[in-house]
């Protein structure tokens, strides 16, 4: 098993004088423990579970692009970008122009959105669901098709793109690996069959259900589910000096059990940067031997 390391979080002491610095210390202190990806929110503001909505929050591709330059080995991506966010060919180009700087690093996390608060604060589109999701489909073909090559026009019942050029391609073959985050049992996870090489899920009491479900989609697509890499939302937290690093493994181990291929979520008192080195010498040994 792999783990992934999210930050979620841009709210430390030092406040946004020592914000840079501090994210510095806490993506350089990740990849040298050994995380196989780093990953931020794709908010604008803080999200209530982690915080008021007040709280720091920082624009992901460019907190990406940051990221890019200090490291040389972790995926970077975010979980995931709202769909109707950005257009699709500007995602396209945005992924790209990361997985260029990355040096072939960079991933599509996607999914169809659900913060309405920030939207209408921010003036951010924010359709309907049934249309978020319509849009969630034309926007991964659009992304295969500037992947591709292809400069032909593209044509859907939301977007229409008359070249659908990408210079320069990515990096990476045959292109940034594609992740779709939500259960959704009749839409998001047929789009993983369908579209994706990844995807996210929640580490909580339906997992296995829905990792059935994703199989039976997998079936109806013709896909082989063994192929998609299956990752889970996951909070660890492994004590200050360590003391819950058994407790954490056990629950990794857990997962593992069920099939999930990489372990993905917030570290508790990552920006004190021990509990990232307690991982590295403790937990991510034990995760690759899952």
């Amino acid at each position: 098993m792999k783990l992934g390391l999210h930050v979620a979080r841009f709210t430390y002491p030092g406040g946004p004088p020592t914000l840079a610095s501090d994210l510095r210390r806490i993506v350089i202190a990740g990849e040298a423990a050994g995380y196989d990806r780093i990953s931020v929110m794709d908010h604008v503001w803080q999200i209530h579970v982690n915080g008021p909505p007040e709280q720091e929050m920082l624009e992901p591709y460019t907190a990406l692009g940051y990221m890019a330059a200090l490291t040389s080995r972790v995926q970077l991506l975010t979980l995931v970008t709202g769909v109707v966010y950005r257009p699709p060919g500007l995602l396209a180009k945005m992924v790209t122009t990361l997985d260029v700087l990355s040096q072939g690093r960079a991933m599509l996390g996607i999914g169809a959105a659900w913060n309405e608060e920030e939207s209408l604060g921010l003036a951010l589109p924010f359709p309907p669901i049934a249309e978020r999701f319509e849009r969630l489909e034309e926007t991964l073909q659009i992304c295969l098709q500037m992947w591709s090559g292809s400069e032909q026009p593209y044509q859907g019942r939301h977007y229409q793109l008359a070249r659908t050029l990408n210079s320069p391609q990515s990096l990476r073959s045959p292109h940034p690996p594609i992740l779709i985050g939500g259960g959704g049992e009749r839409k998001t996870l047929r789009l993983v069959a369908r579209y994706a090489q990844s995807c996210n899920l929640f580490a909580g009491p339906e997992l296995a259900h829905k990792l059935d479900v994703l199989r039976r989609h997998c079936e109806a697509e013709g896909r082989d589910y063994a192929e998609i890499e299956k990752t889970v939302s996951y909070r660890m937290d492994v004590g200050s000096n360590g003391e819950r690093v058994a407790q954490t493994i056990e629950e990794l181990g857990a997962l593992s059990e069920l099939g999930i291929d990489v372990a993905h979520g917030q570290l508790a008192g990552m920006h004190e940067i021990t509990p990232i080195e307690i991982v590295g010498s403790e937990v991510l040994p034990a995760a690759a031997n899952l």
